[in-house]
This record gives C-alpha cells, sequence and structure tokens, in this order.
C-alpha cells in the first residue's frame, strides 16, 4: 500500500466532509505521528499494536483527551481505506482502547473576578471580542473567524459560521457587547481582511486576529488580575449565568451550538444559584403544607 498517496487521499476525504483546515491539520499530523512510529506495514496493524502505541503515547506524557483524539484519527483512518478505497483491511483500533477521561465539571467565574477582569480590560478590541465569549457564548475560533457581514448591528445579532461540527447558527448581542463592538470597529484599522477582529501593531497589523493571538491576550490579562481564567471559561460562565436566569437548556443549547443537550446539561451542575433558588421556594410549600401552625 502506498502510504503516502493514501493520506493524501485521505485529506481529499476530509475535506469533502467539510472539515474545517485546522481539523483536516490535526487529523493529519496525528496520522503522520502514527505511520513513522510504525514498523509494520499498514495492513499488518493488529490491535496489540494499538496498545503498544497507546503506551508510547502515555510514555511522551500526552493527556488522556489528546491521546484519543490520536486514536480517532488513525481509526478514521482505517475506516476510510476500508469504505472509500475499497481496501481489504480491518480497523485495529476498538473503541474500547479509549481512554478514560476525568469530567471536571465547567468552572464559571464568579462575578468579583468578572469585574476584575474586564476592569482590566480597556484596549477596545480586546473588550469587544471577550464580551463576546461571555454575553454571546462564542468560542475562541469562532471570535476569530467572525466576518464584518456576519454582524447585523441593527437587529443585535451575528451568524456564526462554519462553528464546531461545520455548523452555522445565530447568536444575539447583548447591549454591553453592541456598544463595545461599534466602539472598536470605528477604530479598526482599513484592511482587506474580511474578519472582524485584526492585529494592530507590529509587521502583521492589518492581519486577522489568530486564535492564538486571542489566547496570548487573555493570559495576559489573567496575569495581570490574578484571575485564573480562559477564553472557554467565558462562554462556561455565560451559560451558567443564564441557567440562573432561568433561561431553557434548549435556549442554551442552541446558542452555545451544542449538538447534545446532554453537554449543556452539566452547567446544572454548576449552577447553585438556581438550585438554591428552587430548593427554598420549594421547601417553602412543603412545609406550609406538612407542619401544623
Amino acid at each position: 500500500m502506498a502510504i503516502i498517496d493514501a493520506i493524501v487521499n485521505f485529506r481529499r476525504f476530509l475535506k469533502r466532509r467539510n472539515h474545517s483546515a485546522h481539523t483536516v491539520k490535526n487529523y493529519l499530523n496525528r496520522l503522520k505521528h502514527f505511520v513513522v512510529w510504525l514498523d509494520v506495514p499498514l495492513e499488518k496493524v493488529t490491535p496489540v499494536k494499538v496498545l503498544a502505541y497507546i503506551d508510547h503515547l502515555l510514555d511522551k506524557r500526552l493527556k488522556p483527551s489528546t491521546i484519543n483524539y490520536h486514536l480517532l484519527s488513525v481509526r478514521q483512518f482505517y475506516d476510510y481505506l476500508s469504505h472509500e478505497e475499497g481496501v481489504a483491511v480491518g480497523n485495529p483500533v476498538r473503541r474500547g482502547q479509549a481512554l478514560r477521561l476525568p469530567k471536571p465539571l465547567p468552572r464559571c467565574l464568579k462575578e468579583e473576578e468578572l469585574t476584575t477582569l474586564f476592569g482590566a480590560i480597556k484596549r477596545p478590541r480586546d473588550r469587544a471580542l471577550f464580551l463576546l465569549m461571555l454575553r454571546s457564548g462564542l468560542r475562541v475560533e469562532e471570535v476569530a473567524n467572525l466576518t464584518l457581514e456576519a454582524i447585523d448591528l441593527a437587529r443585535g445579532r451575528l451568524l456564526v459560521q462554519h462553528g464546531k461540527g461545520g455548523k452555522d447558527r445565530v447568536v444575539y448581542i447583548s447591549s454591553d457587547s453592541h456598544q463595545a463592538l461599534v466602539e472598536y470597529l470605528q477604530l479598526r484599522p482599513r484592511a482587506k481582511a474580511k474578519q472582524v477582529f485584526l492585529v494592530e501593531k507590529g509587521p502583521y497589523t492589518g492581519k486577522p486576529l489568530s486564535v492564538r493571538g486571542i489566547q496570548k491576550r487573555m493570559e495576559y490579562y489573567a496575569r495581570k488580575t490574578r484571575v485564573t481564567v480562559s477564553c472557554h471559561h467565558l462562554r462556561h460562565t455565560m451559560a451558567t449565568q443564564m441557567l440562573n436566569a432561568d433561561a431553557d437548556l434548549a435556549t442554551i443549547q442552541d446558542l452555545l451550538g451544542h449538538t447534545w443537550i446532554t453537554t449543556t446539561q452539566r452547567y446544572c451542575k454548576v449552577s447553585n444559584l438556581k438550585v438554591q433558588r428552587d430548593y427554598y421556594k420549594a421547601m417553602e410549600v412543603v412545609m406550609h403544607r406538612t407542619l401544623p401552625e
């Protein structure tokens, strides 16, 4: 089997499936790592060999979630060879080989942490993009890819295009996000780039701000304020705040772009304010019914 040709064809297959460039790159990088490690032909790989590969990745101190992504890439490649290329090869990656992952609860920021954090974010661009994460629940990749034509300030909404899983969705803009966006757009450098958020200084001025660039800005503010926070924590916080404000789970699911409502339901476990409020409200009824005057 010509491995290089198979990988090139697999790349084309992934692109035809409408995977993002970032996803395709990750699939291929993980697959190449596996191929370089192999000391037998692809068609000779067995489940036992895959277990040895898992041990190899563990020795490199990769996180369980990262190892599972490696296994996913290899499994998808073998599925491709069998179903698309017609190669008579079994898939050596068994679903039961994936490592069990801890499921930490989503972290959301306290009100005082938000006040401290956003009190330090004075730069109009940064304030606008981080407020979109906090108020509209955007992922960092979605903020980086947001285009000018996707923003509808008049109707207070924006279109998230090609979000996670290649899905589009409409989200809404809060009043403070709206104001921050207007202020930033008035100062935004003139550039050919269609992305909203651009590099403002240095040789890359006018180029789209990258995902890593946004993450570095958050890391800067986290150090400055000593608030433990990441970009994704802002999204978690938005979901929990909406749940505490009695928003419907299905509504939050739509806004966040979750495929499964079980993903959204995890926020119930950290929504202590709503649980506390519901408890006392129900207990008043219970006590009134069961205890004598």
